[in-house]
């Protein structure tokens, strides 16, 4: 599957309230060049911590939590997963983009040739665990993104995209924060 198309189809079906964490280097520029928005969150700097800044957030909100999340990122800290798993949090989806290379390194391979995330989110006790190989699975967790029972986990293979084709985001750690913040303010009670 094209990764800048499976990407685009999924920021473009977020609802406006949703908020959505995007992992350093390649999901936060493609989503920052695709579609910025204000309920986004692009973690700069810091790989591995989008699923638990994720976590962190949906514990504390009613609102539905994205995760964007790449395979390499997730590898660095796989612990999440049982977190996630056991706090069941039912405005969680996680999704990660398994390419199985660190693309904003270089395209180094992650070994997820031989690791099958979505049987590790099952083991975890994920509510929904969904694989998608192809468009049509694709379409079909499309069309059911916001009903389905969470924490949910969606591995989509994908090609390897190079980070170069994107934007670096234009916007400071503190800026990031802070108009994710005010997004969360203005629509009223998290």
């Amino acid at each position: 599957m094209n990764c800048i198309e499976a990407m685009e189809k999924v920021i473009l079906s977020l609802k406006e309230e949703d908020l959505a964490l995007f992992n350093l280097g390649l999901n936060s520029r493609m989503a920052y060049s695709l579609k910025d928005r204000k309920g986004n969150f692009y973690m700069l700097g810091s790989m591995g911590l989008v699923s638990s800044v994720g976590l962190g957030l949906a514990l504390n909100c009613d609102k539905e939590v994205v995760i964007f999340d790449g395979d390499g990122s997730l590898l660095m800290d796989m612990g999440i997963m049982s977190m996630i798993g056991v706090l069941k949090c039912k405005n969680l989806i996680h999704i990660v983009f398994d390419n199985e290379a660190y693309c904003s390194t270089g395209n180094q391979t992650t070994y997820c040739e031989s690791i099958d995330l979505a049987s590790a989110a099952e083991v975890y006790w994920y509510k929904t665990v969904i694989k998608v190989k192809s468009i049509q699975e694709y379409d079909d967790f499309l069309s059911n993104l916001h009903s389905l029972e969470g924490p949910a986990f969606c591995l989509i293979k994908s090609d390897t995209c190079n980070v170069k084709d994107f934007p670096r985001v234009a916007l400071s750690p503190a800026e990031i924060t802070e108009r994710f913040r005010a997004n969360i303010v203005s629509q009223g009670k998290p």
